[in-house]
């Protein structure tokens, strides 16, 4: 019981801050710049400035809270509820946020924009919901189709800046590209921050002592892979493990103690699923 108020708070904290930045980014930086962000908060403030009816908070209520329903449908209950919950609070933050950030250089004001944008979908994204919107569409589609999220955003920020080149200035439109370029760098870094891993792939003339050495010092699995030396033609057994970013330097010391002569390939991975790691996210 106390561990599922927990996971409920710290959704709630996540997707609160993300709806905070994401609201601050659009109110403080896009909205005086006349910049566009992507998704739907993109496509409410292209409406906005092409019509001047009612505000992006607005609109981005009235185009994302049906969308919500998708989630429902296609995700979860939890998942419809906690990608709602994040869209009106957003919505409500860019009605009732009173000041702007005072940057004057626009190139600056995009990449600020886009950092506090990428930044505010990143953290709602390490939730079990999201920021509502396209990003709904995208995790959906991904969970039925296996249709990368990133490819629904492309595609759907391609058109939609594409018809702004109608409306709104070049320049406008261009340091808005740049805001995107930064929100997508940043929103990626901070959904995967913490499940960042290296996986050593390491071949050596002493498997047996290596293996032994990394479980007993690094507390890390490791797995025998057979091979075959394509000079020597022998049989070989190569050592594969994941460990933490902090404990590679650790794997190289002690690899290269044992056997000075080991041969130790790193390769970086996003997400490591199981015992020990991550667990699965399950919307």
């Amino acid at each position: 019981h106390k561990e599922t108020i927990l996971k409920v708070f710290l959704n709630l904290l996540l997707l609160s801050s993300g709806a905070f930045l994401e609201a601050l980014a659009v109110k403080g930086l896009f909205m005086p710049h006349s910049f566009m962000s992507g998704g739907v908060f993109g496509l409410s403030l292209f409406i906005y400035y092409s019509t001047s009816l009612l505000s992006p908070g607005a609109w981005y209520a009235l185009l994302s809270i049906p969308i919500a329903f998708v989630a429902w449908r296609l995700v979860s209950l939890r998942f419809c509820l906690y990608s709602l919950y994040a869209t009106l609070l957003a919505s409500l933050l860019t009605q009732v946020i009173p000041w702007t950030i005072p940057v004057h250089d626009s190139l600056l004001a995009a990449v600020a924009g886009g950092v506090l944008m990428g930044a505010g979908v990143g953290m709602t994204l390490r939730s079990q919901g999201s920021d509502g919107g396209l990003t709904i569409i995208s995790i959906a589609l991904h969970q039925r189709y296996n249709i990368r999220v990133g490819h629904v955003s492309m595609a759907f920020n391609a058109i939609l800046f594409s018809t702004a080149l109608g409306t709104l200035r070049l320049d406008h439109i261009l340091y808005s590209m740049i805001a995107m370029f930064m929100s997508s760098w940043v929103m990626n870094y901070f959904a995967t921050m913490f499940n960042e891993r290296k996986v050593a792939m390491i071949i050596s003339n002493q498997p047996e002592a290596l293996a032994k050495r990394i479980m007993e010092s690094l507390h890390r699995g490791v797995t025998f892979l057979s091979g075959k030396g394509g000079y020597t033609k022998r049989d070989k057994l190569l050592i594969m493990t994941v460990v933490h970013n902090y404990q590679l330097k650790r794997l190289e010391e002690l690899v290269f103690a044992v056997d000075p002569h080991a041969f130790v390939i790193i390769e970086n991975t996003f997400n490591v699923l199981g015992s020990g790691f991550s667990k699965r996210k399950v919307y």
